[in-house]
């Protein structure tokens, strides 16, 4: 951190002008609701990943530190309040195109505490914990001696949540605490809403072919190839979201038991485990060696033992975007093509 005292000042002033400002007027929310007043006196309290923080208004200088928290606050159509956005991975999506054109970024790939205070933020987000380091985006600590409230998904804090919580349970958890702080309930309480129905859908449509109480030689075992680096896989493991999406369409991950979200495996290993399906993650437009879809298909099609398995030989074969195989507004559509994907290859052994 280069003049830390310095930054931190000046950080500290503009906040302070920032919250002695007013906004004119206020955009009209879903179901007739009015923007949140900047001078009600309520108090909203939230617990994020450990850190209960206050607001006694919504914030008006948000900058989300990855693309997920992104898409999120453009979802909840929060653009008007955000300074800035930083880490984008992938393309846009069109609906969100235009909302995103309205926010300055900050950074194109990870924010540096430079960087984040230059925005001048009165609340910052993300959706890991490993972006808030002294040497990324600051500690949520320094940004807390700032008077700059932090927030992180619950998906990335197994620690503090019950055990047991289903994965997306805590995904709408961040939609709802979200709405809270910014004010606009209703819209995330509709979002969480319409997601729990989509997570629902893909359990129903897996039941028609899965036994109600599925042992595991019943269940059908997925690989998740996420990326090819250096002729190397890298595919979920246990801690990810593809192991429950794998749970709510009734099939296993067949790497759920390592305990990393993306470890590096050996294609060895892949044809030990032999999956009844592969399900591709396309990172096209990431655009590193390896990435795009067509170029695993290739490795896997041309290896002498991969692709010798049944998977590979059958062509069960699933393509689903990449960036949807992490938690994020986006990941109930990978959900669906999972479900639908399994179910039109069969969904048995």
């Amino acid at each position: 951190m280069r003049h830390p005292a310095r930054l931190g000042i000046a950080l500290t002033l503009v906040l302070a002008t920032v919250g002695c400002s007013t906004s004119a007027g206020g955009r009209q929310e879903d179901g007739g609701r009015n923007r949140a007043d900047s001078t009600s006196a309520t108090t909203v309290s939230v617990t994020s990943c450990g850190r209960p923080t206050a607001f006694t208004r919504p914030p008006e200088r948000a900058v989300s530190l990855d693309q997920a928290t992104t898409e999120t606050l453009l979802e909840l159509g929060l653009q008007d309040r955000m300074a800035g956005t930083a880490n984008l991975k992938a393309k846009i999506p069109a609906a969100y195109a235009a909302a995103y054109a309205e926010v300055p970024v900050i950074a194109p790939k990870i924010a540096t505490v430079e960087q984040l205070r230059a925005a001048a933020p009165d609340f910052v987000a993300a959706s890991s914990a490993d972006l808030f380091t002294a040497d990324r985006a600051g500690t949520r600590e320094e940004l807390a001696a700032l008077k700059v409230p932090t927030f992180v998904s619950a998906v990335d804090c197994p620690r503090q949540n019950p055990v047991g919580t289903p994965p997306f349970e805590l995904l709408f958890s961040d939609y709802e605490n979200l709405g809270r702080i910014f004010g606009v309930e209703e819209r995330a309480t509709a979002l969480a809403a319409r997601q729990r129905s989509a997570v629902a859908k893909a359990g129903t449509q897996a039941g028609a072919n899965t036994p109600k109480v599925p042992r595991d030689a019943e269940r059908p075992t997925v690989v998740y190839l996420y990326s090819v680096f250096n002729g190397m896989p890298y595919v979920a493991g246990g801690t990810g979201l593809p192991s429950e999406m794998s749970r709510i369409v009734g099939a296993k991950n067949a790497f759920d038991d390592i305990d990393e979200d993306w470890p590096e495996v050996t294609w060895e290993e892949v044809a030990q485990r032999d999956p009844d399906f592969i399900v591709i993650g396309d990172l096209s437009e990431r655009g590193r060696p390896g990435d795009s879809a067509a170029e695993k298909r290739a490795v896997m099609t041309a290896h002498p033992v991969i692709s010798r398995l049944g998977a590979v030989s059958h062509n069960r074969i699933l393509e689903v975007p990449g960036i949807e195989l992490d938690p994020s507004v986006r990941s109930v559509h990978a959900l669906g093509l999972l479900a639908d994907g399994m179910k039109d290859l069969g969904h048995v052994r």
